[in-house]
């Protein structure tokens, strides 16, 4: 009977060992709770974040193309502006030709 007996202050010992591993698994699982909670609700922002990158990234391709306009609209309008120009130098050469041949008609009367 001496060896297979326990004595009350080694279950009362045993028993607070138990309890205190029953509380460690509680506090376990409500920690892993809250960390799965966490996590749902960070993929929950990572998609939304997500979602508001690729709107982001869509306005982005329509602005680029805008602009891509824009540079080929300001291109073709230099290009005018230079064709406009070379027009008014050449007007105004033949306009002094013109001029040099009528004073030479006055000489001539």
């Amino acid at each position: 009977m001496g060896s297979s007996t326990i004595s009350v202050d080694e279950f009362q010992a045993l028993e607070q060992k138990v309890l205190q591993t029953v509380e460690l698994i509680k506090k376990e699982r409500e920690a892993r709770a809250a960390a799965e909670n966490e996590r749902n609700a960070a993929r929950g922002e990572v998609i939304v974040l997500q979602e508001k990158l690729t709107a982001a990234e869509e306005k982005l391709a329509v602005a680029n193309e805008k602009l891509t306009a824009t540079a080929e609209e300001l291109t073709a309008a230099s290009a005018a502006q230079a064709e406009v120009d070379s027009l008014q130098k050449e007007r105004e050469a033949v306009k002094l030709r013109v001029e040099k041949m009528l004073a030479q008609m006055d000489e001539l009367l």
